[in-house]
């Protein structure tokens, strides 16, 4: 008879590590799929393109992120967490024991994985346009995520620029004011798509510069960025910016598409309009009975690490909870 497994968890950061900790010590022996470049990044998520992570609490002279994410690994199998290196790319919510399809054996006549409860913790991926350039400065100039990266020595005294027109762009600039000489916001319209209250803050502030009907074409520098081809959108016109930082603020992509329905494109589980995880206030729980979401799948305001670690705690506590209440309704 096949095995069922009483919690499996999909994801590789901290919020998944997280919830692998909590369920290990409480003896569910959680399965851990981590991925194999799933979405793009490698086992540990965005934090494995992240240098120095200073905000995370516990290391007080900080910590790189693919070091802080091979500790957390380390805690999860410690704990009792079996962790496999592979990607689930299907699933089927609508009976329990719920069916899980690793990616290359998701066939309809492959065998599934089966478990009881899930922990969805896939996180979200930042936007990016993947210009000339930008692989060779990602991390030595460029980032998607200015309270992580922003306060870096690199950073500081410096010119640098975001790329965006919404809310977030706007919080972003207006944070890395602190730190840097100048920021210029690269908008391709000729406003902002923020409030108003966000706009005039960035509008009155004179260490942000906004280049209207603006985008970026390519990166130049030696070992790390000092200067941005820019082009107008109004008539392809193009100059070169000087500027040591570029943030990306278009958004982030939330990794839910392997939760579509089998030749469908409509998701089996409750997401908002930017596709993000919908659960229940207060709680981890999602619109599926025994599958709860942590982490940046569906944090679409915070994206922190600490956050996420803390909505991963939640997961496995509420997972757990719900188990032993099955145990109970069983044994009845």
């Amino acid at each position: 008879m096949q095995k069922v497994h009483d919690i499996v968890i999909i994801g590789s950061g901290p919020a998944a590590h997280t919830a692998a900790i909590y369920t290990g010590r409480a003896q569910l022996n959680p399965v851990v799929y981590e991925g194999f470049m799933a979405a793009g990044l490698a086992a540990g998520g965005q934090l494995m393109t992240t240098t120095e992570v200073e905000n995370f609490p516990g290391f007080p002279k900080g910590v790189t992120g693919p070091e802080l994410m091979e500790k957390m690994r380390e805690q999860s199998i410690h704990c009792g967490a079996t962790i496999i290196t592979e990607t689930i790319s299907r699933v089927d919510f609508s009976s329990r024991p719920f069916k899980l399809w690793v990616e290359g054996s998701d066939g309809p006549n492959d065998t599934p994985v089966l478990t009881q409860s899930v922990i969805l913790a896939t996180g979200a991926t930042a936007r990016r346009l993947h210009l000339p350039g930008e692989e060779k400065f990602w991390n030595a100039g460029m980032s998607a995520c200015a309270v992580c990266d922003g306060a870096a020595p690199i950073f500081r005294n410096k010119a640098i620029a975001v790329m965006g027109g919404g809310d977030t762009a706007c919080e972003e600039a207006s944070f890395l004011t602190r730190y840097a000489s100048k920021v210029y916001m690269l908008v391709r319209r000729d406003k902002l798509r923020a409030s108003k209250v966000m706009g005039d803050r960035i509008l009155s502030n004179s260490k942000i510069e906004v280049l209207w009907n603006t985008v970026p074409v390519s990166f130049h520098g030696e070992r790390l960025l000092n200067q941005i081809t820019i082009q107008s959108t109004v008539d392809s016109s193009t100059r070169t910016l000087d500027a040591n930082g570029f943030f990306y603020a278009i958004g982030h992509t939330p990794n839910t598409k392997f939760l579509a329905h089998a030749n469908s494109d409509k998701l089996q589980i409750k997401v908002d309009d930017d596709g993000y995880i919908v659960v229940k206030p207060g709680t981890m729980e999602t619109s599926v009975e025994g599958v709860f979401a942590a982490g940046d799948v569906q944090d679409r305001k915070y994206r922190q690490a600490v956050t996420a670690a803390g909505s991963g705690c939640a997961a496995a506590l509420e997972a757990e909870r719900w188990l032993e209440g099955q145990e109970v309704e069983h044994r009845k």
